[in-house]
């Protein structure tokens, strides 16, 4: 298994990091890639990403701290030449909780896009309760790969991802009782298929409400493999598979 999106810089993990990983390895995760949210946690990313094996790392500022871009987002320029950078973001849109002005979000969105097409690097995707300029910005970025991370949108937003040949990763709420995106999950192409803990947040059922950490990948495989009629190995294998191919290690 591969856990495409988690955030190992977050205080959280702050007194047991090692130990987190090494449970996340003895549970079968042969991959790892932690995500940035602002400049300086792009840096302390690289930096816990550079001395550990098979954990990667990207640079971008999340839409909660896109009031920061103006400042900050040249240093998420050269934040793309440090080691184990695999992709730009975490990037998008949150109307939800607003915590940066919408116009401020997506003039970071765009910077973000420009310089995934610069780089040629993968950009990471959040969308919530922003449908309409998602897919807005999403149909305008041609030639860049992408994923939605944490998958929780309409059909519409899922339509538009397939179109531009994007990816889409699911996490722990695939094991909620009350999700209800059994349909949209089911429509993703095998090959556009990612899995994700997000940790620490969104831990699966039966941790539901405690920190997550990549080793509960296996809890979310398995009630993908469920949804989908497949053996769960056979599904690890195939979405770890996807996960290199998106972030380009082979």
């Amino acid at each position: 298994m591969f856990d495409s999106h988690c955030h190992l810089t977050d205080q959280a993990y702050s007194a047991d990091l090692d130990a987190v990983i090494a449970r996340a390895i003895d549970a079968g995760v042969t991959g790892i890639v932690t995500i940035a949210s602002n400049a300086d946690d792009a840096v302390l990313a690289s930096t816990v990403a550079s001395s550990r094996q098979a954990l990667w790392c990207t640079a971008g500022i999340h839409p909660h701290d896109a009031q920061t871009s103006d400042r900050d987002f040249e240093r998420i320029v050269e934040a793309t030449e440090l080691v184990k950078v695999v992709a730009i973001g975490e990037t998008g849109l949150d109307y939800h909780y607003d915590h940066s002005p919408r116009d401020v979000q997506r003039r970071s969105f765009d910077r973000h896009l420009d310089l995934a097409a610069r780089r040629r690097l993968p950009v990471v995707v959040h969308s919530r309760e922003a449908e309409a300029d998602t897919i807005a910005a999403v149909r305008s970025a041609s030639g860049i790969r992408g994923v939605l991370h944490c998958f929780t949108g309409s059909g519409a937003l899922l339509d538009a991802a397939l179109e531009a040949d994007w990816h889409v990763s699911f996490g722990g709420m695939i094991t909620f009782r009350k999700w209800d995106g059994q349909d949209r999950f089911r429509r993703v192409p095998i090959d556009r298929l990612l899995l994700e803990t997000d940790g620490p947040y969104l831990a699966p059922v039966p941790h539901r409400g405690r920190r997550n950490e990549p080793a509960f990948m296996a809890l979310t495989c398995r009630a993908a493999a469920d949804l989908l009629g497949m053996d769960e190995t056979d599904l690890g294998i195939r979405t770890d598979r996807n996960a290199r191919m998106f972030y380009g290690l082979g």
